[in-house]
């Protein structure tokens, strides 16, 4: 498409909806969001950058195969599940780990549950990427 206005307006939107995909990634899991949705709109700004420049083109801006990017976040979430089971505790609970100090002491919590999401990102991120930059390419 040769649209300058399409042009200019992805390359300032796009930066946004990847923004906006890990406010709301990070803030899931107290409030509606999460991996998920957090996946399918940061991929949202890179299938508009694909509609405005190309399927190629929108490669070249990710640098990174998408289907590489499903598989990383599908071994995340694998691991974050895993965590549990060092801890003697069921597959998949939650564990929490306080950076700075305990919980009573303020410090900063960190959950297998955020990496979790992360790894759902990840996967729906490069899953609705490779979908779709497949059928760019066959039109």
């Amino acid at each position: 498409m040769n649209s300058i206005i399409l042009l200019a307006g992805t390359r300032a939107l796009s930066g946004l909806l990847l923004l906006f995909s890990l406010y709301m990634l990070l803030r899931g899991h107290n409030e509606p969001g999460g991996g998920f949705i957090g996946g399918l709109i940061g991929s949202t700004g890179f299938v508009l950058y694909a509609i405005a420049c190309g399927a190629e083109d929108a490669r070249r801006a990710l640098r990174v195969p998408p289907q590489n990017i499903a598989m990383a976040g599908l071994g995340i979430a694998l691991l974050a599940g895993l965590a549990s089971v060092v801890f003697g505790d069921p597959l998949f609970t939650g564990q929490w780990l306080f950076i700075g100090g305990t919980k009573e002491e303020g410090g900063l919590p960190f959950s297998s549950i955020l990496v979790f999401d992360i790894g759902v990102y990840l996967v729906v991120f490069g899953s609705v990427l490779t979908l779709v930059f497949a059928m760019e390419e066959e039109i």
